[in-house]
């Protein structure tokens, strides 16, 4: 038997060495299965190709999947939304029905769907793989749209790659990334939000709620058409253009994909295409609905569904020229109950029976294609269990994602925040939560993401200063709850930014501290904008502190993706003091001090460490950064020679109360 690279690496893990040389080898079988049938895994992921509406030299092709169909119209403003002959599709073999017509039969901008017919019922449906779906200002209801514009973008910027780099991400939402009080477009983030991001210094972007959903305020996570730019943002020639614009300042684009459910709606979405309500989805109803999120699950051991799903993620990387995902509602897909309301406390929570097979073997296929693809790619997991050999390498066993995000961080920092008062802050406790991750996989810090910020929860800013944030937050005003808000802000940020062994995450905003909530409009706010938005004004205004924490994290960013492999350096402890709240590490040449005490500043506290002379090149104290400039940054540091019984020379620093700054080693020859 041969046993996967995974087990290697764990000894905890041998228990389940059969579960885990079957899962790898379930995933070894589908792909020479697919392969075998197919002549590769690309080819297999190619059905955007042959089905949905496509152009020919001298006319129309249009196909769907639909093999529970007894016959299908195509129907549209070509004719009048009427089930003509002329219109009919033909059944061509293995559940496929086709219709060709000529050039002028379909123009550009048409609306149009399927009449589809089933034993017992008839109704309209959108193709599954339509490229383009709007909707009706007026009817609010959704059609395909013929799209075939004359000027096809072509991309020219050059691919950008990380270079060894760590990813620092950036996650933004296109409609609410404007400050009017409604939906963004792509050309204005284009234009305006994207020049902010490129300041900060960010080099990977991720795009939410790109695949159309019917209600807005689903945040993009009820998908009704897999295929489709959502239309409310602007057309895919649009983002194509703004995903080139990315690529010129060498920022790579991934997306948010949603992969892990799909609307339950009719009308728009694939739920019953071909009336069966199985075509792509359980056929039992307790495994097809999702108890908690009021949606449809995929059947992941449907060729069919495998198909659909892995040409979906194809189509988002080649046509629209995405770098790769962030896989949405992970948990979800590998377990037969969700993830819902378990703790996973134990190695047997990965391998007891209740995980999905078919879902694992599904995301190890689609990280295979997908970097098959685009070496250059990243794939992102959204998952809260804690799967071992989820962010590890297929071919030794692992699940395939390049990342996983660190979900239990910002649970971490809202529990302090909340529970634990500011001289009882445990730095070992901190360090240990941002460092607290399997050795072979690589994690995604955040302090906080769009989760964080949704209405009925609060941002960590909020959490801080509340309502004094609406008073007390222009430069002059002085105010003792705003200068620590800002203080733990810059300090956990830091902290969590630079503890990472992967990359950091960020959502559009908080970076600059911006108040308040999200709320997408709905009934229950009287279908209002205000809480959809980005108060850019805020931020540009000189006489408001929010600028302050916008440079500080320009500059936090600046510097740590400016080292290479920094990700990968070794994280060496100098202090861990529970009763200082003092933390000292290294990582390369950089040392990071935080003195998380409120009140206790040290004079002279020494560290032992490898001789030279340092320098502070970044401190949250900075008047820059609205801090009191309590340390000079101008100054040398040097370290002092050991005695006869140490090996280590001496550092000796003055370190103020609540305070984190970055020293860089400026030698390393010995001065002693």
């Amino acid at each position: 038997m041969h046993l996967p690279g995974l087990l290697k690496l764990d000894p905890w893990l041998e228990p389940f060495t059969d579960t885990i040389v079957g899962r790898h080898e379930r995933v070894i079988s589908k792909r020479l299965e697919l392969i075998h049938k197919y002549g590769s895994l690309q080819n297999c992921a190619a059905w955007h190709n042959l089905l949905g509406l496509h152009p020919m030299n001298d006319g129309w092709v249009f196909r769907e999947y639909a093999p529970n169909a007894t016959g299908i119209y195509l129907i549209g403003t070509f004719n009048d939304w009427k089930a003509l002959p002329e219109y009919q599709m033909n059944g061509v073999g293995n559940g496929i029905w086709e219709i060709i017509l000529e050039k002028d039969k379909l123009n550009h901008g048409d609306l149009y769907k399927m009449l589809v017919n089933w034993e017992g019922g008839q109704a309209e449906r959108l193709p599954a793989f339509a490229k383009r779906v709007v909707q009706d200002e007026n009817t609010y209801i959704f059609s395909a749209q013929v799209w075939q514009p004359e000027d096809r973008f072509e991309f020219t910027a050059p691919q950008p790659s990380l270079n060894g780099k760590s990813p620092f991400i950036y996650e933004c939402h296109i409609g609410m990334a404007t400050e009017m009080e409604r939906v963004g477009s792509f050309n204005e983030f284009r234009e305006k939000t994207l020049p902010r991001i490129v300041d900060l210094g960010y080099n990977v972007i991720q795009f939410m709620a790109i695949q159309e959903h019917p209600y807005y305020g689903s945040f993009g996570y009820h998908v009704s058409n897999f295929f489709a730019v959502s239309s409310r943002f602007g057309t895919p020639e649009e983002l194509r253009r703004l995903i080139d614009a990315c690529h010129e300042n060498g920022i790579l684009v991934i997306m948010d994909i949603v992969h892990s459910h799909a609307v339950k709606n009719e009308n728009e979405g694939i739920g019953k295409l071909d009336g069966s309500g199985k075509l792509y989805f359980h056929e039992d109803v307790n495994r097809r609905e999702h108890p908690a999120w009021d949606s449809l699950c995929f059947d992941y051991g449907k060729e069919d569904t495998m198909r659909f799903l892995l040409s979906n993620c194809r189509y988002w990387i080649e046509t629209i020229g995405f770098d790769g995902f962030r896989f949405d509602g992970v948990t979800s897909m590998l377990y037969y109950d969700h993830g819902l309301g378990k703790a996973f406390t134990s190695y047997s929570d990965y391998y007891n029976g209740g995980q999905d097979e078919d879902a694992i073997t599904y995301l190890a296929l689609a990280n295979e294609l997908i970097h098959e693809l685009k070496p250059e790619a990243i794939t992102v997991a959204e998952e809260m269990s804690g799967m071992p050999g989820l962010a590890y390498t297929t071919a030794e066993g692992g699940i395939g994602f390049d990342f996983r995000l660190a979900m239990g961080i910002p649970d971490y920092w809202i529990k302090i925040i909340k529970e634990v008062q500011d001289e009882n802050w445990n730095v070992g406790g901190i360090f240990h939560e941002l460092t607290n991750h399997r050795s072979e996989e690589r994690t995604i810090n955040y302090a906080e993401s769009h989760d964080q910020a949704l209405v009925g929860d609060k941002t960590i800013i909020f959490r801080l200063i509340d309502k004094e944030m609406y008073w007390h937050m222009q430069v002059f005003d002085q105010n003792l709850t705003v200068d620590r808000g800002l203080t733990l802000h810059k300090m956990i940020r830091l902290i969590t930014a630079s503890t990472i062994n992967g990359g950091y995450l960020n959502f559009m905003g908080n970076e600059f501290g911006h108040p308040e909530w999200i709320d997408f409009p709905r009934e229950g706010n009287n279908w209002s904008f205000k809480y959809a938005r980005r108060q850019w004004s805020l931020v540009d205004n000189e006489n408001l502190k929010y600028k302050f924490l916008n440079s500080f994290d320009k500059a936090m960013i600046q510097l740590l993706s400016s080292e290479d492999e920094f990700a990968n350096a070794y994280t060496g402890v100098h202090s861990s003091n529970e009763k200082d709240q003092i933390l000292i590490f290294q990582r390369k040449d950089l040392i990071f001090v935080f003195n998380f005490n409120p009140n206790e500043s040290f004079t002279d506290y020494g560290i032992q460490i490898d001789p030279g002379r340092y320098k502070i090149i970044l401190n949250t104290d900075s008047t820059e950064f609205g801090g009191f400039n309590r340390i000079d940054d101008k100054m040398t540091y040097y370290t002092s020679a050991p005695s006869r019984l140490e090996k280590k020379h001496w550092l000796r620093l003055y370190i103020p109360s609540r305070i984190a700054f970055v020293m860089k080693r400026q030698e390393t020859k010995k001065l002693f």
